[in-house]
């Protein structure tokens, strides 16, 4: 589900829709969160689909850590790529506002956490772009992309949150762990999904959690 202080927008002819803060968004805020509605299908049922409908789920999902493509029922779908995104996936699993975000601002989010499965050309109109998206993107990238998190974590509990009550119980508690250092900080690279069978691993003893909570 995507922050309720947003809209959807045409951007241009070019690009299509896009999604639009309606009221400032502070940094800090949790824009996206998977709820109980948002679709989820599995690699074979994604192979199973006709080509019309793989098309639509290519476009409009991202796949998670467990290897599912997940297509959201509002139009969280429609946010669009930047290279200097204003909101990121993190290692807890929902998406958070990376800096404050004013009024009629367009949402834009960093796909290079989607699990690309070939490379994606962008072409974002900002200073760093980085034209080409590589499926390697997050073994480079991820040290930035937690710095951005970690910063924007620290604003979490100060900040109204109106989308944190849908998130999973788990994920609450393991933020709150994160935040009151008891428990280390999850990276984004925990998002990464390895295709075929992977070892079973204890979350809190994982390499991708490698930060130290913020001050």
């Amino acid at each position: 589900m995507i922050h309720p202080d947003t809209e959807l927008r045409l951007v241009s002819e070019t690009i299509g829709y896009g999604v639009f803060a309606t009221q400032p968004i502070p940094r800090g805020t949790v824009t996206y969160v998977k709820d109980g509605l948002e679709i989820e299908l599995t690699s074979r049922q994604f192979e199973r689909l006709d080509e019309v409908h793989r098309q639509i789920v290519d476009k409009y999902s991202y796949i998670d850590p467990r290897g599912k493509r997940i297509v959201s029922w509002d139009h969280a779908k429609y946010v669009n790529h930047r290279c200097e995104c204003n909101t990121i996936s993190t290692g807890y699993g929902f998406e958070i506002a990376i800096r404050d975000i004013a009024a009629g601002e367009e949402i834009t989010d960093e796909y290079g956490l989607f699990n690309l499965q070939a490379p994606m050309a962008v072409d974002c109109g900002c200073n760093n772009c980085r034209k080409l998206l590589h499926p390697t993107d997050p073994e480079k990238l991820a040290p930035t992309w937690d710095k951005w998190v970690i910063a924007a974590l620290a604003w979490l509990q100060q900040v109204e949150q109106p989308l944190w009550h849908l998130a999973d119980p788990r994920t609450r508690k393991a933020v709150q762990d994160y935040l009151s250092g008891s428990k280390p900080y999850r990276s984004v690279a925990c998002l990464q999904w390895q295709p075929g069978p992977q070892p079973v691993t204890i979350i809190e003893a994982g390499s991708c959690l490698k930060l130290s909570p913020a001050v």
